[in-house]
């Protein structure tokens, strides 16, 4: 009996303890990204497309008309300037050389003899043996002879030059395209280019602003000398399309005189040394360069602050890791990175990622967020700076 109430009074207890529950705990606080807010230097860097074009474009074109007889460079090499590009059949120009010269020739024989008949006719005059008429005849004649001298003179110059054409070369340094034409071809003034050619060391990148980052600009530099002495100091990087950095620096070489009425932008150049031909007229790519440093500015990434009919907020997380919204005034925007200007003080912690997490008055975990690499390029006229 004893036994039996023993084995009961054990099942019991045993039943009662498996019967209880274990306490429930609530789920960990959520996990947010966070940036400590810092006053420092932080440079403004703008970043905007571009394209490649030769510094000097040249179109190679016939100035007189004939048969192409040979093409005496190689297509796409690069050639200096004077070097022999293309020969047109240069019989028809030397044999009206050799026509101008014989024509000259023979009034260069005639100049004399109308010369000795002027000076006789002067003398004779002056003696008194012949009349004033045949006296003006003789110099009308002589005049004569030296007009058409002239003229000849002028005939045998062009001659000299269009035999020269028959000889096509290169005005420039530089790379020269595919030719258009080929041996046998008849070309001339105009039958458009045989070919093109451009300099590509120093090469040029065509970049474009808009009209309003144009204005600010000159707002920024209104004074003319200061303003042409602060772009020709700047330096300038070239990304290529395939990511990479070009290791040369560039600079500023000029600005286009309008803007477009299309597009209300305007195009300035930007010039880029081209050792080794690396580089070639048509490549894109973007253009960076730092505009000017903000002094003791406190930014934050763009996506940290919350738009709410005109005001700002952002999510503050203290030391106890408790949340609090904190209305904001915002300043200038530098990249991905807007500048705060009132509301928060060096050292608070901003939630970046994770917003929908951090209400009023929660609990988060945090982690530090990383900045991407290019937080602080305003890409293309994305901003309102130029």
């Amino acid at each position: 009996m004893r036994a039996t109430f023993a084995a009961l009074l054990i099942f019991l207890v045993f039943s009662t303890a498996c019967s209880r529950k274990p306490a429930q705990t609530g789920p960990p606080p959520p996990e947010v990204l966070v940036t400590t807010v810092t006053p420092r230097d932080v440079p403004r860097i703008l970043e905007r497309v571009a394209t490649l074009d030769g510094f000097i474009n040249a179109n190679i074109n016939a100035q007189v008309q004939g048969y192409i007889v040979s093409r005496d460079y190689q297509e796409g090499s690069l050639v200096k300037k004077g070097d022999l590009l293309f020969q047109i059949d240069p019989r028809p120009f030397e044999a009206a050389l050799a026509q101008a010269k014989g024509t000259l020739a023979k009034d260069q024989a005639n100049q004399v003899k109308a010369d000795a008949d002027e000076r006789r006719a002067i003398d004779l005059f002056n003696k008194k043996v012949t009349s004033d008429q045949e006296r003006d005849t003789a110099i009308a004649a002589a005049g004569s002879t030296r007009a058409n001298v002239e003229a000849d003179e002028a005939a045998v110059k062009q001659a000299e030059i269009n035999l020269g054409y028959a000889k096509i070369t290169a005005p420039i340094d530089g790379v020269v395209g595919f030719a258009n034409n080929q041996v046998g071809d008849l070309v001339g003034p105009s039958t458009g280019p045989l070919t093109t050619m451009s300099q590509i060391d120093p090469i040029k990148a065509v970049v474009t602003a808009g009209e309003g980052p144009f204005t600010d600009f000159v707002s920024r530099h209104p004074d003319a000398t200061e303003r042409q002495a602060y772009i020709k100091s700047l330096d300038f990087e070239l990304i290529l399309g395939n990511g990479s950095v070009y290791p040369q620096k560039g600079k500023f070489y000029a600005l286009d005189r309008n803007l477009d009425t299309k597009t209300g932008s305007i195009r300035y150049y930007v010039t880029f040394p081209n050792p080794g031909n690396i580089l070639r007229p048509g490549q894109f790519g973007n253009v960076r360069f730092v505009a000017d440093m903000k002094k003791g500015a406190m930014v934050i990434p763009q996506e940290a602050v919350n738009e709410l009919q005109g005001s700002y907020q952002v999510a503050v997380v203290d030391e106890n890791n408790r949340v609090s919204i904190r209305p904001v005034k915002m300043g200038e925007r530098i990249g991905a990175m807007w500048e705060v200007t009132e509301g928060l003080k060096p050292g608070d912690k901003v939630v970046v990622q994770g917003l929908q997490k951090a209400r009023e008055g929660s609990t988060v975990t945090t982690k530090d967020w990383t900045p991407p690499a290019d937080a602080l390029v305003s890409k293309a006229d994305q901003q309102k700076k130029p």
